[in-house]
């Protein structure tokens, strides 16, 4: 059962640990995590290159699998669950932007758009024409055709957030999204971000070193030496 209420917690991470065996030795790249995320939230995680950040956003969305520790929607819980089930999950009810992109250069925008939720066997009418509403919502409708080797990178990544948004999911998880972009276009994209998310009411967790994007945040984590704490804005300027 999902939460409805601004009281419950939409996520909750409960003392989340990840190593890694390498050669002889453990590295330890979380350390006993916890935090929990309220539906409508935009939050920000701090962490340089190589602190975490990708890791415990993979734990979240169940591509990885936790050394210990727990990951709640809701009532449910991601890490009891088979892989194929965290996979039906994270189709159905996460919507995942990425520093690359990730589009599928053979296929136009429209069908780079439409893949996730062709993917849960549930593509509607509806849902098509939702797609393009947020394909138009990101000013890239008369693209819809185009191949992503016909597109900047600033339109590829609108391509990529309105993919994890058309679906309309529970949470939106995006990993340094502003990475492989200039300063303008960066701040353009996540202008769009910020509006469509608000608008929509929609829930955020964003994973960056970029500082630009603090202002943007209701909540700001920093992850240092595989904990995570909340830091204020004035503080996260200098962490």
């Amino acid at each position: 059962m999902l939460p409805d209420s601004k009281h419950e917690p939409l996520l909750k991470v409960v003392n989340l640990t990840k190593t890694y065996l390498e050669g002889e030795s453990e590295r330890h790249v979380l350390r006993g995590v916890q935090f929990e995320i309220y539906k409508g939230e935009l939050i920000v995680m701090l962490g340089r290159s190589g602190s975490g950040k990708s890791t415990l956003l993979n734990l979240i969305s169940g591509i990885d699998v936790a050394s210990s520790g727990e990951v709640f929607f809701g009532n449910r819980n991601l890490t009891a669950l088979s892989e194929n089930e965290r996979t039906l999950f994270r189709r159905e009810s996460i919507g995942i932007i990425f520093q690359s992109f990730n589009l599928i250069p053979t296929l136009t925008v429209a069908e780079n758009m439409l893949l996730p939720m062709e993917l849960t066997g549930r593509l509607s009418t509806a849902q098509q024409a939702r797609a393009l509403e947020v394909l138009e919502e990101v000013g890239l409708k008369d693209r819809s055709d185009s191949y992503p080797d016909r597109l900047s990178g600033g339109e590829q990544q609108r391509v990529a957030l309105a993919r994890a948004l058309a679906h309309e999911p529970l949470l939106i998880l995006a990993d340094e999204p502003t990475g492989n972009l200039d300063f303008k276009t960066a701040g353009q994209v996540m202008d769009i971000l910020q509006r469509l998310v608000h608008d929509e009411k929609r829930t955020m967790l964003i994973a960056t070193h970029d500082r630009d994007i603090l202002n943007l945040a209701d909540r700001i984590f920093s992850l240092q030496e595989g904990q995570l704490v909340e830091v204020t804005l004035d503080t996260a300027m200098g962490v």
